[in-house]
């Protein structure tokens, strides 16, 4: 069986930022995955369930409301090992394209007060799952460390 291309990133090296995981093509569209590490993997521990289920509901509700990427939305969520989230975008798109994008939406996360959409039960399978002073501490050390001042090595994968 194949490997799959995510696991052939050597995650020891890998530090937060915004990466080109994948392009796939279908048809004449391509959906371009991005990899937003928030922390370094098996060198920082990983977000805890609820702070993540926050940043996943904070992120979507921002992105599927974003007035110039909501129509090239295709998914925003959490990675299993919970060292930072996947965003799918229509588009041949680089890691530098959604910087801009990516500091708006974190700082909306790190800067939110008030009810968290979708956290209730009848909207969330899970609705009680979340922290959101935790969620805005994270988003804050994501900009401030990584986003507001990247670098091409925290825009593409190292070798």
């Amino acid at each position: 069986m194949d490997k799959i291309a995510s696991f052939t990133i050597n995650h020891l090296a890998l530090e937060p930022g915004v990466y080109v995981s994948r392009k796939d093509r279908f048809g004449s569209a391509v959906i371009t995955t991005f990899d937003l590490r928030i922390t370094a993997p098996n060198r920082e521990p990983v977000m805890n369930t609820a702070e993540l289920h926050t940043i996943e509901h904070l992120g979507a509700t921002f992105l599927r409301n974003h007035p110039d990427w909501k129509d090239r939305v295709v998914y925003f969520g959490p990675m299993g090992c919970r060292t930072g989230c996947y965003l799918l975008l229509e588009g041949d798109l680089e890691s530098a394209d959604i910087v801009p994008l990516m500091i708006e939406m974190f700082t909306f996360i790190r800067d939110f007060e008030g009810a968290i959409p979708g956290a209730a039960p009848e909207e969330c399978g899970n609705w009680l799952d979340q922290n959101l002073p935790m969620a805005r501490w994270l988003a804050g050390r994501y900009l401030s460390g990584t986003l507001e001042n990247i670098d091409e090595g925290h825009l593409h994968y190292p070798e």
